[in-house]
């Protein structure tokens, strides 16, 4: 294996010379560096990260688990992640989970079997010294993650770690939902149904949170029967959109654009059109709400700023000093305000 003094002996510079070039410091000619980096790549060498994290005591390397790559927030938060790492010198290892693979949503409150899939992954990233680890949820939830005496320093984005030591980044779904609802008002709409997530759901419960203040400061009485619940899917929310478009709903705020198309479904089969007969807002920000037809109003979720935020909140865990984000009320809890998007489907009364 070719060592890093062979390739300074090769380039007739010192050992330091050629360890500043691969780490990318300046103070080094152009000429130099291109000497140093065409010999490393013809005599392939390949740098002992572990080797240097034990003489160093770092390794510039950050772990990041996520529950599962397909799901859609992930991708984003992750590419958040590694940009921001990438531009101040640190790697990153990707450890998918598969979660949803495995067990669709079946395994949200199988403990033993999340920890099956979890320890492992937490193991062979400890063992190769990452300084840090990133835990990518795909839903938000409150996640026994990370254990009391873990020792590694960990961020916790787009859920809430059950242990107070555990930063989390994730957004702020009730600041979203009473945005979206107060422009629903200030159409003219007051009677403002909405198809929610699972009632059990942080998302669901944050965003009616920001609805019912929505209504609260513009004296509208608030109506439980215009408040259905569905899981997060076209189906489920057809089939709840049939029954709140029987009631004197004008407006239906969806907690997902997934949710949304439901309701274009049920109003097209009865003859009717978003953003004419009824207003329709949605969540999420997909790249499908572009392409409804009227397009979509919906909030997009900040998912590459999350990303950015929970590397900046890991590296100067690392590095030592403070976060720089905001905190809400709860200790350790960075939310990310989403951005209103304004399209067709909402009308004026």
């Amino acid at each position: 294996m070719v060592t890093l003094k062979e390739i300074a002996r090769e380039c007739n510079v010192s050992p330091t010379t050629v360890s500043n070039i691969l780490n990318g410091k300046p103070k080094v000619s152009e000429e130099t560096r291109e000497r140093v980096l065409e010999t490393v790549n013809r005599l392939g060498y390949r740098p002992n990260y572990i080797a240097q994290g034990l003489r160093n005591q770092k390794t510039k390397m950050i772990g990041i688990i996520v529950e599962d790559l397909a799901q859609f927030t992930t991708p984003e938060i992750v590419e958040g992640i590694m940009r921001y790492c990438e531009e101040r010198g640190y790697r990153s290892i990707v450890k998918n989970l598969r979660l949803y693979a495995r067990w669709s949503d079946s395994w949200y409150n199988k403990d033993s079997d999340y920890h099956a899939i979890l320890e492992p992954a937490l193991r062979e990233l400890t063992s190769i010294m990452v300084d840090g680890i990133i835990y990518v949820a795909g839903h938000a939830r409150v996640i026994h993650c990370f254990a009391e005496d873990f020792s590694t320093p960990a961020v916790m984005a787009y859920a809430f770690d059950n242990n107070p030591r555990i930063p989390s980044v994730g957004i702020d779904d009730q600041g979203a939902g009473y945005e979206i609802v107060r422009y629903l008002i200030a159409k003219g709409h007051r009677k403002i149904g909405v198809i929610g997530g699972r009632a059990d759901n942080i998302h669901t419960k944050q965003r009616l949170l920001g609805y019912q203040k929505a209504l609260f400061e513009h004296q509208i009485l608030y109506n439980p029967e215009w408040i259905r619940y569905a899981a997060w899917d076209e189906e489920s929310a057809y089939i709840e959109a049939r029954e709140l478009l029987k009631t004197e709903v004008t407006a239906v705020f969806c907690m997902a654009d997934r949710m949304a198309g439901g309701v274009y479904r049920c109003l097209n089969e009865q003859g009717k059109r978003a953003g004419q007969d009824m207003a329709v807002a949605g969540f999420d920000g997909q790249e499908i709400s572009e392409f409804f037809i009227p397009g979509l109003t919906t909030m997009a979720l900040p998912l590459r700023k999350i990303g950015h935020v929970s590397a900046e909140v890991l590296l100067k865990k690392i590095e030592g000093g403070e976060s720089q984000g905001q905190q809400d009320d709860e200790a350790g809890r960075i939310l990310i305000p989403c951005t209103f998007i304004e399209r067709e489907s909402i009308h004026q009364i």
